[in-house]
């Protein structure tokens, strides 16, 4: 087989064979293929397009270009959710412990930010000793004893998604939906959870700006799944705005600790129990979506969540004495944003909010960059609120870095109006 017939045949719109597709992946990753072919490649689908099968095809070959997980040892169905990416965004910090306190064998490998803030794997890093590093022999005692584990992924782990993804951000070919779900779900699936829930973010301060588009990488993604013989869900999430008030490493999971005790924000709260309420489904904890939320109620009200936090912490060497005094994580060098505006917030640009996290230290520009965990925003007012000049709209937290281009970017961020209007936080499920 020729790359170049490989190329010629998607230039000319037509449909790669399974065989295709894992000869370019496998003579990819092993060095076999200059750049200069593939991002030809890269073009043409980027023009013409995939379809399902293509898509699945694609990756499942990127799956097995390294090691796939096995968590056949871990009885019961393991569980796994996955977020496209957005401000403020520590579901995972909650929904983790709730499943998992109720059953759910939370079997999960994250990845680490680049952008306004931290991934995951930085959050829980802000906490004193945690270890995100584990063999997979202990990743897998872990779930099996205490039924949650969450760690860095593996540099084995789907590398031809990496290498390629290195390629597609050079040549402009990251926006295509095809290449984003089959990226995102040869991940998830070589990481070997059997239920899987996609939380698809939509809006301003997310890579998919419209319902349209991230409806299409939903269906796409759940489709994939279900071709490869696992349960998929799909969350259609609204990003106009953070989720929850605080952005910022050790303020998010400080933000999350909070929730778990029921003292959590809202909207942040009801992502979760959507999302929970799909993984308890598909596991066969809770029978329909009433069973689900009133569990997720019990847990948190019942303690047996943030508990269960407690253990997760505990069990990857975190020092849970600290859990209790947090704040003092947090900087003590607080800057306070003031309203210049009067009326209701109508709009909120939540990636400009973002950017200003990053731009006091909460996220990297480049990979090389360090991430200060104590800074970030506690944002006081969202759409809906009404604000006057001279309100507090928000907290920075900070250490003498990007100060006045952060309270910048807030006050830029926020449209107010004269009439009160309501944001739609789930704007649909796929299955």
């Amino acid at each position: 087989m020729r790359f170049i017939d490989v190329i010629t045949k998607k230039r000319n719109g037509k449909v790669l064979s399974s065989e295709e597709i894992d000869f370019f992946i496998k003579s990819y990753t092993q060095g076999e293929i200059p750049d200069y072919q593939v991002s030809a490649l890269l073009m043409a689908i980027y023009f013409n397009g995939m379809n399902h099968e293509e898509a699945t095809h694609l990756a499942l070959a990127m799956r097995d270009s390294g090691d796939v997980m096995d968590l056949s040892q871990i009885k019961g169905v393991k569980v796994d959710k996955h977020s496209t990416g957005g401000v403020g965004d520590k579901v995972t910090l909650v929904l983790a412990p709730i499943v998992a306190s109720l059953g759910a064998k939370v079997a999960k490998m994250s990845g680490r930010g680049l952008g306004h803030t931290g991934g995951t794997i930085d959050k829980l890093e802000s906490i004193k000793g945690f270890h995100v590093e584990l063999s997979p022999d202990a990743f897998i005692e872990q779930v099996k004893d205490i039924g949650i584990s969450v760690i860095g992924q593996s540099g084995d782990i789907a590398p031809a998604d990496k290498k390629l993804y290195a390629l597609r951000d050079v040549t402009a070919t990251v926006d295509i939906i095809p290449l984003i779900a089959s990226s995102i779900m040869s991940k998830k699936l070589a990481s070997g959870a059997d239920a899987i829930c996609l939380d698809v973010k939509v809006g301003h301060g997310a890579f998919m700006k419209n319902t349209k588009d991230a409806t299409e990488l939903a269906q796409l993604m759940v489709d994939i799944g279900r071709l490869a013989g696992k349960k998929v869900t799909a969350i259609l999430t609204n990003m106009n705005q953070p989720l929850g008030h605080k952005i910022g490493n050790a303020l998010e999971v400080y933000e999350a600790m909070e929730t778990l005790k029921g003292r959590g924000p809202s909207d942040l709260l009801d992502v979760v129990t959507t999302i929970a309420s799909q993984l308890l489904k598909d596991a066969n904890i809770a029978k329909d979506d009433e069973e689900a939320k009133q569990l997720i109620t019990d847990s948190i009200q019942s303690g047996k969540a943030y508990q269960k936090f407690e253990a997760f912490v505990k069990a990857q060497g975190g020092d849970i004495s600290v859990l209790e005094h947090f704040e003092d994580f947090l900087s003590s060098n607080k800057v306070e944003v003031i309203s210049n505006k009067d009326g209701y917030i109508i709009d909120m640009d939540a990636l400009s909010i973002g950017n200003a996290a990053m731009l006091l230290g909460a996220g990297r520009e480049t990979k090389a960059d360090v991430i200060d965990m104590s800074v970030g925003i506690d944002l006081h007012k969202k759409i809906g609120d009404h604000i006057a000049k001279g309100d507090v709209i928000a907290t920075l937290y900070v250490n003498q870095k990007g100060i006045e281009e952060a309270k910048s970017l807030v006050l830029k961020a926020i449209t107010t109006g004269k009439d009160k209007v309501e944001q739609n936080l789930i704007r649909g499920i796929v299955r």
